[in-house]
């Protein structure tokens, strides 16, 4: 309870206009079961498969950090009209069955009410706690967006320089700690191709057993995948952290949050902390789900998460 109570204190002081619309329990009364449903779905597709908890943490952030959390990645694209879903970095983004039986049970509870972005949301945290994550509350009431257009997508790559993704952070409203926070949290449960990291194998600082690791298995054919985080792959911890610090980090980005000056100060405190990881990781994850939220009688409530209702 302090935790939440925390938590709901933080996201006050982080974002007071959002919460004018967003807030705990928005679905309490027009659908009392709307986290549950939501829970169940997540929880048995954990069952089958745990690694369903890096997707949606990679949907979210891919879905946050373009035009705000308005579910606007997942509009398919059609013939003439490509979506977000059509770029390159989004192409690795999956989970969205899950999103879809989450959506279809809760319009048969309560039609035209949850939206897909808050579902987004919702799945989520609730992946990241089913996998060793911190558990805490979300604030909703999003609405879904009207736009879904390649043009908009900016994400950050494998390689982006800390100072890049500083401003590309800056520019959502997030700072560096939000930063290392969530792309190390991200990058606890995921995993990342061969051809992703292939200039890391060039580094001779680069820890020499897990380099020699590496080389072996990016030698077999179809671009093989690799953890990126080589000790707890399935849990969202600080382990990655630590890592890092040991010159294990298999991304550039990942490696360089633990050389670059402004950052490196933040990896090696959370390599010694899984409680203080655990307690940011929450935060952060809090703030990136009120990014440019469409509230009140803005976008609209998806009755199919995958197209806009004027083209259902």
């Amino acid at each position: 309870m302090r935790a939440i109570i925390a938590l709901f204190f933080l996201f006050c002081f982080l974002a007071p206009s959002a919460l004018a619309q967003l807030r705990f329990g928005f679905y309490g009364r027009s659908c009392p079961r709307a986290e549950s449903i939501v829970a169940n779905v997540v929880a048995n597709r954990f069952r089958r498969d745990r690694s369903i908890t890096a997707a949606f943490l990679r949907m979210q952030f891919h879905d946050c950090f373009v035009r705000g959390c308005d579910a606007s990645l997942l509009i398919d694209p059609r013939p003439g009209r490509p979506s977000e879903k059509s770029t390159g970095p989004n192409a690795s983004v999956r989970g969205y069955e899950v999103i879809d039986e989450a959506k279809r049970q809760l319009e048969a509870a309560c039609p035209r009410t949850v939206s897909c972005a808050d579902i987004v949301t919702l799945a989520t945290r609730d992946s990241v706690a089913l996998a060793g994550g911190p558990r805490f509350s979300v604030p909703t009431g999003r609405r879904d967006g009207l736009r879904s257009s390649p043009n908009d997508v900016n994400l950050p790559g494998p390689t982006i320089p800390v100072g890049a993704s500083i401003q590309l952070f800056a520019a959502q409203g997030m700072d560096v700690n939000d930063m290392v926070t969530l792309i190390g949290g991200g990058h606890s449960v995921g995993v990342a191709h061969c051809s992703l990291f292939q200039e890391r194998l060039s580094d001779p600082a680069m820890d020499r057993t897990l380099n020699a690791r590496l080389r072996n298995t990016c030698r077999a054919p179809n671009d093989p995948s690799v953890f990126l985080d080589q000790r707890t792959p399935f849990i969202v911890d600080n382990a990655i952290y630590g890592e890092i610090r040991r010159q294990r980090g298999i991304l550039r980005i990942d490696q360089n949050l633990g050389l670059d000056r402004s950052t490196r100060g933040i990896v090696s405190s959370f390599a010694s902390s899984n409680a203080l990881f655990r307690q940011r990781f929450a935060q952060a994850m809090v703030k990136m789900g009120t990014i440019r939220v469409l509230t009140g009688r803005s976008g609209e409530i998806r009755r199919n998460c995958r197209v806009f209702n004027n083209r259902h």
